[in-house]
């Protein structure tokens, strides 16, 4: 892109991963299509959220490669689908085309999202930074297919990662920790978060 991604998201090259995402949510919300349906200056919104879409993975990418954080490079990624259209989702992931992988996400209602759903959400959620959400999303999709041994390896591998985009008892970008969390202690911890969830009148599964 010809302008300079941080001057799109109107932040500095100092910003923090959280000012980043904030002003990358703001401005989506500003420029959302559903905004501006019947509205001459639909077109104008859509070029400006292609726009804030394009600084934000640029961002994200830069980050990454220069080994600072926003994106975790350890995260194995997300394979591939028997299923065309994951498949094609988890492609778009593999090779950083995280707002487009979102938007096909998005778009599938609530009610008809599978296992696999959450599991392609959490890597997108992974790959922009955002591990409360992509440990979230994980859980979700060990909730709804606990046999997937791809899902609660990568719920497994997001809790032992910690807030610096490393992995505990390892730097930044090292090796994967071998004897981590068993399939028991994957469904205890399910339990026991469905348990704190009810406790408080919520649900496990939230509307992403």
């Amino acid at each position: 892109m010809s302008r300079d991604p941080y001057e799109v998201l109107g932040v500095s090259r100092n910003a923090s991963e959280e000012e980043i995402k904030k002003a990358y949510r703001e401005l989506a919300r500003k420029y959302h299509p559903d905004n501006y349906v019947n509205n001459p200056l639909a077109d104008l919104a859509s070029e400006r959220m292609k726009e804030v879409n394009e600084a934000y993975d640029a961002i994200l990418k830069e980050r990454e490669n220069g080994g600072r954080t926003g994106g975790y490079s350890g995260f194995q990624g997300a394979g591939t689908s028997s299923d065309p259209f994951y498949n094609e989702i988890r492609q778009m992931i593999n090779r950083g085309a995280l707002h487009e992988a979102d938007a096909k996400l998005d778009a599938i209602p609530v009610g008809s999202r599978t296992a696999e759903w959450y599991f392609c959400k959490g890597c997108t959620c992974v790959k922009k930074g955002w591990v409360n959400d992509a440990r979230m999303n994980f859980q979700n999709a060990c909730a709804k297919d606990p046999s997937n041994a791809e899902y609660a390896a990568a719920f497994n591998q997001i809790n032992n990662m910690n807030a610096y985009g490393g992995y505990r008892g390892y730097p930044q970008g090292g090796a994967y920790r071998t004897g981590g969390m068993s399939g028991c202690d994957c469904c205890t911890n399910l339990i026991c978060a469905d348990c704190c969830c009810e406790c408080m009148g919520g649900d496990l599964i939230p509307c992403c």
